[in-house]
């Protein structure tokens, strides 16, 4: 158990950082595009496809690592006020319960979804947009793979702390 939570900690870790420089690039694309429309009152529809889609990956890929270092929102009335196994408990019903299974629904779901629009070379429907609209969609069932195995991970790890205490 604790070689796969190191392994998938790591992997999730690594995306996590390496995405968080893509949000750098959005800030100066989201600026250039501004400045563009104020200045030459102009835009493109890929540049404003550029922005959603550099969004949708920071988030999707961000997911998993944000789940990693516990940064997810989370509605905490009575939770803070567990103890460690307690929270442990908590922590491995939540994920087997609800986050496991819709990890892998919407794996099963977007996967085809993503493969469709791979084999029609779907690009985008407005004139100057983006090609390739197919590598955005297949983010979706990379992030849940990601996150479905940060969940797996989180289970182990509280399941070793349940044990311990």
């Amino acid at each position: 158990m604790n070689k796969f939570i190191s392994v998938v900690d790591k992997i999730n870790d690594r995306i996590g950082k390496s995405i968080s420089w893509l949000t750098l690039l959005l800030i100066l694309l989201v600026c250039f595009d501004v400045l563009r429309r104020f200045f030459l009152n102009k835009t493109d529809a890929w540049v404003m496809e550029l922005e959603w889609h550099m969004f949708g990956i920071i988030f999707l890929l961000g997911a998993a690592y944000t789940f990693k270092e516990s940064k997810h929102v989370r509605v905490d009335l009575f939770y803070s006020q567990f103890d460690i196994k307690n929270k442990a408990f908590v922590n491995i019903v939540g994920a087997v319960v609800l986050l496991i299974p819709f990890c892998i629904i919407l794996i099963y779901v977007t996967f085809n979804y993503a493969y469709d629009s791979y084999l029609l070379r779907e690009g985008s429907p407005d004139p100057g947009g983006l090609p390739y609209r197919f590598i955005i969609k297949s983010m979706i069932p990379v992030a849940m793979i990601l996150l479905l195995l940060q969940a797996i991970a989180e289970v182990f790890r509280n399941i070793l702390i349940y044990k311990v205490n």
